[in-house]
């Protein structure tokens, strides 16, 4: 999980690429305004740009806008009569990534000030609004992969007694629903940089509701309605034996799937893509380069985590609330083993999540590796660059784990 949670891409965010005027410039004459162009698309905010005089005093600027046709070059126009001395910008910007970044930079209109008053251009990051925010972050990834995979672990995995598997289904339904509202209340204050109690201001909401990322998330928000409906249909299925003869049907015995199971598959994929797809759609994978192939990229990317992480914590729930059983010769106090009846069908189970997860974690792989060349912009860049070198060692390491994995399949 280490290895493959570190091959994201090596752009995260949005960089300043070009100022208009440019840090440090002596001007001979007060700019009539100020041009950023960054390295990717990136949202404005009320409060992007800031203004301030040599002597400290804010200069009341106008609206922050994007120039026309350009989504990654932001503008702001300056007031006349701006006078002589060291000014100082300050900005704030939402990359494409839905997170925010900002800096600071001067320029000097006819000569440098001999002493510029000191400057509070604010913080960078509230550390509280943004440790809960990046909580807020994990847990929905988090409840994602227990949500997705758990569902996918019993539709495609098929254990005897789905029954333990309710309170995994519901437990990342009910986190996904809290890390989501958590996210919306808290994107306000998280983008400008203030503290949490400016997510209960009158227009914090409002503003955040204007935006992609709030608008993602509040469409995640409706999802999860026809997925609690779905997962209590789910929930309500009896057990899936394996063993030919007794509760099954002539299409089971025959190896075919029953068309109420892939009715539900059919429904559980559907659901699945259109939430990983709420989450491609507001970060990295939804500007630059190669658009369509990064989206569909960072879902496959997801979904495959949530198969195999969210799947792995199935099996071993599956597993530990097995029945057991114990015999005379259990007299240490052990847990037993395993009724004679169930344990070829958890056989059958765990020979269908180890074949899943490997697939899943081939194709965690594969994407990993092209989001990681997305962000690095060129493949010379993987030899060339500190980031690149580390992320060739990572892939052999994987490389190396998988062959270990399918060995180990194919000797047990």
């Amino acid at each position: 999980l280490l290895l493959l949670g570190g091959a994201g891409a090596a752009s995260a965010h949005a960089g300043l690429r070009s100022a208009d005027p440019a840090d440090g410039t002596v001007l001979a004459s007060a700019p009539r305004a100020l041009t950023l162009t960054f390295t990717e698309s990136v949202g404005l905010l009320d409060d992007s740009f800031r203004l301030f005089a040599p002597d400290g005093r804010r200069v009341r600027t106008g609206e922050p806008r994007h120039a026309p046709g350009r989504t990654d070059t932001a503008q702001v126009a300056f007031p006349a009569g701006l006078g002589q001395g060291t000014f100082t910008v300050a900005w704030r910007v939402v990359s494409a990534d839905s997170h925010p970044v900002s800096g600071a930079f001067t320029f000097s209109v006819g000569r440098p000030s001999p002493a510029t008053a000191a400057v509070d251009t604010g913080p960078a990051e509230d550390p509280l609004t943004g440790s809960l925010y990046d909580l807020a972050r994990y847990a929905a990834y988090g409840a994602a992969a227990l949500l997705v995979g758990t569902a996918a672990f019993v539709l495609l995995c098929r254990p005897p007694n789905p029954g333990p598997l309710r309170r995994p289904l519901a437990a990342g339904w009910w986190l996904l629903l809290a890390a989501t509202l958590a996210l919306l209340v808290l994107r306000a204050p998280y983008e400008s940089g203030a503290g949490p109690a400016a997510a209960f201001t009158p227009s914090a909401l409002s503003r955040t509701l204007t935006t992609r990322p709030g608008v993602v998330l509040l469409i995640r928000l409706a999802l999860l309605a026809p997925t609690a409906l779905f997962l209590v249909r789910l929930c309500r299925r009896g057990p899936q034996p394996d063993a030919p003869g007794e509760g099954r049907t002539a299409p089971q015995r025959e190896g075919r799937t029953p068309a109420s199971s892939r009715a539900a598959l059919a429904t559980g994929a559907v659901l699945a893509l259109a939430l990983a797809l709420t989450w491609a759609a507001s970060d990295h994978a939804s500007a630059g380069l190669q658009v369509p192939a990064a989206m569909a990229s960072s879902v496959l990317h997801l979904l495959a985590m949530a198969v195999w992480l969210g799947g792995l914590t199935a099996l071993l729930t599956t597993l530990q609330r097995t029945p057991r059983t114990t015999t005379a010769a259990d007299t240490d106090g052990s847990a037993g083993t395993a009724p004679a009846a169930l344990v070829a069908p958890l056989a059958a189970t765990a020979a269908r999540f180890s074949r899943l997860a490997f697939l899943a974690v081939t194709v965690l792989v594969a994407t990993g590796v092209y989001q990681s060349w997305r962000g690095l912009g060129s493949w010379p860049a993987l030899t060339g660059t500190a980031y690149g070198r580390l992320l060739l060692v990572k892939l052999f390491a994987v490389v190396l784990l998988l062959a270990v994995a399918a060995g180990s399949r194919h000797w047990t």
